[in-house]
């Protein structure tokens, strides 16, 4: 029988939401899967601790490259972002170039380019996003997205500098949370463009209620390994990018 595939997945320490919501969608498409992980210590989301962070990717990517895994992704989005325009082109360059020194094949991507990826699969050329970061590094993210060609016309951030206290934040806060944000002539929503806090659970109905398009960067990340892997990007619930049509078929109308 033909062993699963393995998903690889280079992940912040204190990161507990990528390692249940990438699992959760993917045990949900179909094919079979195992999933495995490396980790970078960080406990606080400041710019001097994602630099820090992002110093672990090549030692990272070689322990997921001794699984022989078929895809691997770095598993933050600020990461990459707080570091300036088109950063995760770099990162990921450099990891793809540390796995094929080590003999993998393994298809290698990051979570901050599956968003502008995503955002581009869905058409939307100007959107609203959450996020749990301080003020400097939520306009860190939001200039880096603008800097893609997306527009942001309206966010909001909660300032929580705790990585943990991030992952343990409710996802049905972000219904009530909807609230306040801004969505009229938005293409699309990113209910959680961070990776730590949790949205899943939330996504199916904010697009219900919404009638636009919702996403998160783990569904773009989930959207970015299904293709990579030659697979149906579908998964039930989980926001249009992955074929949930919920509360669309009105606006189409």
């Amino acid at each position: 029988m033909k062993r699963p595939l393995r998903i690889g997945q280079i992940v912040p320490s204190s990161n507990v939401t990528m390692e249940t919501e990438i699992p959760a969608m993917l045990n949900a498409h179909g094919a079979r899967f195992t999933f495995h992980a490396s980790r970078m210590r960080m406990h606080k989301v400041t710019r001097e601790a994602l630099v820090a962070m992002n110093k672990e990717g090549l030692r990272c990517i070689a322990e997921l490259t001794d699984a022989q895994v078929d895809v691997a992704s770095t598993a933050c989005l600020v990461a990459h972002m707080a570091m300036g325009p088109g950063y995760h082109r770099t990162a990921q360059a450099e990891l793809e170039a540390e796995a094929r020194r080590l003999g993998s094949k393994a298809a290698v991507m990051t979570s901050s380019g599956a968003l502008v990826e995503g955002l581009r699969h869905l058409g939307a050329q100007r959107i609203a996003l959450m996020a749990p970061y301080s003020d400097a590094l939520t306009q860190a993210v939001v200039k880096y997205i603008e800097a893609e060609g997306i527009e942001v016309k309206h966010f909001l951030n909660f300032r929580i500098e705790n990585n943990l206290a991030v992952g343990e934040r409710d996802p049905m806060l972000l219904l009530d949370d909807l609230k306040n944000l801004h969505t009229a002539g938005v293409d699309a929503v990113v209910l959680s463009v961070c990776v730590q806090m949790p949205s899943l659970a939330a996504i199916h109905e904010a697009q219900r209620r919404l009638g636009i398009p919702v996403t998160s960067t783990a569904i773009c990340t989930v959207r970015g390994m299904l293709d990579r892997l030659g697979l149906a990007p579908e998964v039930p619930g989980a926001g249009a990018l992955l074929g949930d049509r919920v509360g669309l078929e009105v606006a189409a109308k």
